[in-house]
């Protein structure tokens, strides 16, 4: 006797992503990198039809045909240092814009041949220009414990690139490794920080920072190391690159309260990281397509598994909530979708496990939300709220599908504009909030967090506000909802994702 099963549980499901070599078409080897959702908003396909209604005595619709469907889905998951890292550009139509590294996103991988002792250099299949004395890497998935970790170059010939601390020798490095530029170190006293008229600048004598990868206008950084002679002693936070020229980078929209220093006896570390925008040039710009394939238990001839076609990024929203996970919803239109039985079983590919990364909290791992008055004449401006109970970051693509005769679904999608915003529950303390919407006043938003030595930026330069409604209650603080409206930034994007790979300890919230 066999047994057939007469449902299906929900946790027996699985949601994997393969990006698309063109609309609706994977690559010869797809790849499916598992994801970890929380739970499913209309994922599928909804059928539409017409009956036919005759004029007849009998008064009876005839059987219908089918004329249309809509295929879209999305789901909710937990904001982790790295699983929506890729995703991201498909939301934001761009490129990952990286800081160097032997793997990258959207490149050729550059192999790591070896480990050598005695000169403590990790030996590259080809060189990479931008890992150069006092470069800061980050390695990690080396056989030998000792070889990964925080990394500071001493010197790079050709191929080979010496470092510091140490190295043990590795004659075969498992395909895992990885050497990523995530910093710079300079020399003994070469920076100084000064404030001038209000704006805070570093000035290098020796070294040119318009050289140095991730240091350009509108990128994040993180100014200090771990050592006392990594930092200054009283100005160490993130800040945004307002400018580069030549030595001199000046500061925007810092973290700390600035204060002149020297650093006559610095070797002053900065941290750099990955970004992710909205791109402003039209070639920067490229849509991504993607199957989403959610398993959905087995048959009695194996597993089952629908699919989400030709599928585009279209809603994005960071939740950030008190007492809570950071989570994100995503959402994508497609052009199709299709099942398969246990017979046909899963398309064929490599498949990624999920990586199983701790996620973002909102009591211990914010280090800051910020919503400010733009002022040009300070890099510290005054923060509208002190404490919010809420906040979110949504992007809308606007994506539609087309529809066209002789096709089922949608044979393409199109774009519309690229839309930043979100909502702000903040606590009362002053009228400025409510005097900025008043005023449509240029505003700024930013959310920054961090764990485990790594963390991320979402950045809004440039916004308007909406609401502005003090809500008072009986018993309970006075709160002021808002709604920010992103708007294109003088420097070129709506909205940045900065991804920080490796963060020393002190940038821990």
């Amino acid at each position: 006797m066999t047994c057939e099963s007469l449902k299906q549980d929900s946790n027996i499901t699985g949601l994997s992503i393969a990006e698309e070599e063109c609309l609706k078409q994977l690559p010869a080897t797809p790849v499916w990198v598992a994801m970890e959702p929380n739970s499913y908003s209309d994922f599928g396909g909804e059928i539409s039809s017409v009956a036919r209604a005759p004029i007849d005595p009998s008064r009876q619709n005839k059987k219908g045909t089918i004329t249309d469907m809509d295929a879209s889905g999305g789901f909710n998951i937990d904001f982790t240092q790295n699983n929506l890292y890729s995703l991201l550009q498909g939301f934001m139509f761009a490129d990952a814009r990286e800081r160097a590294t032997t793997k990258p996103l959207n490149g050729a991988a550059v192999p790591i041949a070896s480990v050598s002792a005695p000169d403590n250099e990790y030996v590259l299949g080809s060189s990479i220009a931008a890992f150069k004395a006092g470069s800061i890497l980050v390695a990690k998935g080396f056989g030998v414990a000792t070889n990964n970790g925080k990394k500071v170059v001493s010197g790079v010939t050709g191929t080979n690139v010496e470092v510091a601390p140490a190295l043990a020798a590795e004659a075969s490095v498992p395909p895992t490794a990885e050497l990523k530029l995530v910093g710079h170190k300079f020399q003994l006293g070469e920076t100084e920080l000064a404030i001038v008229a209000g704006v805070v600048t570093l000035t290098n004598t020796i070294t040119d920072f318009a050289g140095l990868d991730g240091l350009y206008a509108g990128a994040w950084i993180f100014v200090g190391g771990d050592a006392v002679d990594a930092a200054f002693a009283n100005n160490v936070g993130y800040a945004r690159v307002r400018s580069v020229t030549g030595k001199v980078l000046v500061l925007d929209d810092i973290t700390w309260t600035p204060a002149n220093e020297a650093g006559t006896t610095k070797e002053l570390e900065i941290y750099v990281g990955d970004m992710i925008r909205n791109e402003f040039e039209p070639a920067l710009i490229k849509r991504r397509s993607y199957q989403l394939e959610r398993t959905l238990g087995q048959d009695e001839d194996g597993p089952q598994a629908e699919y989400l076609e030709g599928a585009v990024a279209n809603e994005f929203t960071l939740n950030v909530t008190q007492a809570d996970k950071i989570t994100a919803d995503l959402s994508y239109i497609a052009c199709d979708n299709t099942q398969r039985s246990g017979a046909e079983g899963p398309k064929a590919g490599t498949r990624v496990m999920a990586a199983g990364e701790d996620a973002f909290n909102t009591s211990q791992n914010v280090y800051r939300i910020k919503l400010s008055e733009l002022k040009t004449e300070t890099s510290t401006p005054a923060s509208l709220f002190g404490y919010l109970s809420e906040a979110t970051v949504t992007i809308n693509n606007n994506v539609s599908p087309n529809k066209a005769i002789g096709v089922l679904g949608a044979f393409d999608t199109s774009a519309g504009n690229f839309e930043v915003g979100g909502s702000i529950t903040a606590y009362f303390t002053t009228t400025a909030a409510v005097q900025a919407v008043r005023n449509n006043a240029d505003v700024g938003l930013n959310v920054i967090a961090a764990a485990r030595n790594a963390g991320f930026v979402f950045d809004i330069p440039l916004m308007g506000l909406g609401g502005g409604r003090v809500n008072v209650e009986k018993d309970q603080p006075i709160t002021v909802p808002v709604e920010p409206a992103g708007a294109q930034s003088k420097f070129g994007y709506t909205l940045a994702y900065v991804r920080f790979s490796y963060l020393p300890s002190v940038a821990m919230p």
